[in-house]
């Protein structure tokens, strides 16, 4: 398995809106099983193809809980979604406060429907769909946005947005610099 390079904003690839998957290929599980690695280093919980510069419909998720002691293994519950779509979300939402691997080490209240059923492609290229509750509702939905060139600092306003994004490639161009 490789790590990927994560892109950050204001990549315009970010932007972009990711190609539907035609068939679930062994490179096509190559590429999700790198972007797992890639999410798990991280650290994360959910990332999309596109964030590694991939502009498939792709995504991974795992909000499996970590153990508090650091000598135990974290239980994985990886999903590899392959095509996701919502098909139906519940009428009641959630805000969670919202980060992103894109958008390193800033958060923000995001509001999205606490349940939702997605259809998709597993990582054997089955047709599934599940409903999802909670949490991992909540990464789903800001995964698939980002498939569909959607940021979460997206939802905030204009200078809010602005703000983060200078705060970003400032860090970005630290850490060139180091």
């Amino acid at each position: 398995m490789a790590i990927l390079d994560i892109i950050n904003v204001p990549d315009p690839l970010l932007k972009t809106i990711s190609k539907p998957v035609d068939a679930v290929t062994d490179e096509l599980r190559k590429l999700m099983d790198d972007m797992l690695q890639t999410m798990y280093i991280a650290p994360g919980i959910g990332l999309a193809a596109i964030q590694v510069g991939v502009a498939k419909r792709v995504i991974v998720v795992d909000v499996a809980e970590i153990p508090e002691n650091p000598e135990e293994e974290p239980i994985r519950e990886p999903k590899y979604l392959v095509n996701p779509e919502v098909v139906w979300e519940s009428l009641e939402h959630n805000v969670f406060n919202e980060g992103c691997l894109s958008v390193p080490d800033h958060y923000a209240d995001v509001e999205r429907p606490i349940s939702v059923k997605i259809r998709y492609l597993d990582y054997d290229g089955q047709k599934r769909e599940e409903r999802m509750e909670g949490l991992l509702a909540t990464v789903v939905q800001h995964e698939i946005d980002h498939l569909n060139g959607i940021v979460f600092i997206d939802y905030l306003s204009k200078l809010k947005r602005s703000m983060i994004v200078k705060k970003v490639q400032k860090a970005d161009k630290e850490k060139e610099d180091a």
